[in-house]
């Protein structure tokens, strides 16, 4: 198993800051948004190739969550996106899918499930990151006449 980095996207500030606390105790690192544009901001702060995972509410003020999860998507296409709500509904299920979600779970979610999904994640972006680089290391050595 490996140790994820996860940013946790939601309006509801008490579920954000104790759903942190339980990652962090479990050794994840694991940091907080309030709002779509805190979650952008953060990635583009933090250089986002240091976070692996964003768990992200489908229900904010402002900019949702499915147009939150298009804009990292379209900014940071190998971070994984778990959309997570209490007000699931099969069409959102299915766009955030189509948007590139790796999966949708319902509030309240079994922490160990939303562990596990969390890992299986970081691993799916992990493992394309590593394709890239390899495809790039043959680049350059096919270039160079290796």
């Amino acid at each position: 198993m490996i140790e994820p980095s996860i940013l946790v996207v939601d309006d509801e500030v008490q579920f954000v800051e104790t759903l942190v606390k339980r990652l962090v105790k479990r050794g994840v690192k694991a940091s907080s948004a309030f709002s779509g544009q805190e979650a952008l901001d953060a990635l583009a702060a933090s250089g986002a190739t240091r976070t692996d995972v964003v768990v992200l509410d489908v229900k904010m003020p402002g900019m949702d969550g499915l147009e939150t999860l298009a804009a990292i998507k379209e900014k940071h296409p190998l971070i994984e996106v778990i959309m997570l709500t209490g007000h699931a509904t099969v069409e959102s299920a299915i766009e955030g899918m189509k948007r590139g979600a790796f999966d949708y779970l319902m509030k309240p979610c079994d922490f160990d499930i939303l562990m596990a999904k969390l890992n299986q994640a970081a691993v799916k972006k992990r493992e394309h990151e590593a394709k890239i680089l390899e495809a790039r290391a043959t680049l350059i050595s096919l270039r160079r006449g290796d």
